[in-house]
């Protein structure tokens, strides 16, 4: 990892500014901001280096604005993903600081390290990282159909998805999938492939996204978990997710595969 120094008092330094506060952004015009400290009221204020972006230094201010605090959300749909990446970083070591002012052990004032994303105790010597909850998120195919569910917190939006849920102790990735599943839908699966992964900082997550087609059983929902869910066709689906989400990259990729299995007639 490079070094991380702690907060700094800022002067006139250049870059983009991610001011963060309970879990959301500063983001006048809904864009982070972008030029030099003083052009924005920054100065003498306390900033931590956290990446980079467009060759640019990006800031971390752990501060609440008075206006224009915006879900980190808002900088999903962007073309490249990196720059939603470090926002989602940005909020969650905010959230992380605000979080672990004082060590969990034996209760004194931690300090945030100069090498590395981590606070520190410099009494009993514990060190505590940011954490990361490891989730799966999973298409599931069934000859030119795609199972996708209304989740009971999408009910307002009207939104169907794919299933999802969070990784539990001395579980494979793949276990998980399977569990998830069979919990949410009754239904077995087959065929468990890896696409890719996502931050989702929503609040600490980190989504391992799947394939995989139907193996048995009929639909029942968990109704603690989902609305409804069914089986549609590839070419009449209801409400998805947005563009720069993962789950909506699994979609596709099952449309895909749909649109083989009508042309090639085989699973």
């Amino acid at each position: 990892m490079n070094i991380q120094q702690q907060f700094n008092l800022i002067g006139n330094e250049n870059g983009y500014w991610f001011v963060s506060a309970n879990g959301r952004l500063w983001l006048p015009n809904g864009e982070v901001p972008v030029g030099c400290a003083d052009e924005f009221g920054f100065t003498n204020k306390l900033a931590q280096p956290i990446g980079e972006w467009n060759g640019q230094t990006a800031w971390l201010i752990c501060d609440e604005m008075k206006n224009a605090m915006s879900p980190v959300r808002s900088l999903l749909d962007r073309t490249d993903q990196s720059l939603f990446n470090l926002a989602g970083r940005a909020v969650q070591l905010s959230e992380f600081y605000r979080s672990h002012k004082y060590c969990g052990y034996c209760g004194h004032e931690m300090y945030i390290s100069s090498t590395e994303w981590c606070c520190l105790c410099d009494h009993c010597k514990e060190r505590y990282y940011p954490q990361i909850s490891p989730s799966i998120i999973v298409a599931i195919r069934h000859n030119n159909k795609i199972l996708l569910a209304k989740h009971v917190r999408h009910n307002q939006d009207n939104l169907y998805t794919v299933l999802a849920g969070f990784t539990e102790i001395g579980e494979t990735m793949e276990t998980a999938v399977e569990r998830e599943v069979f919990e949410e839908s009754k239904i077995k699966i087959k065929n468990i492939r890896y696409v890719g992964s996502q931050p989702w900082p929503f609040p600490n997550s980190l989504m391992m996204a799947y394939l995989a087609d139907y193996d048995s059983g009929e639909i029942v929902v968990d109704k603690n978990e989902l609305i409804e869910a069914n089986w549609y066709h590839y070419t009449e689906l209801p409400k998805i997710p947005e563009y720069g989400t993962i789950a909506r990259r699994l979609i596709e990729d099952t449309i895909i595969l749909c649109r083989e299995y009508d042309e090639h007639g085989n699973d």
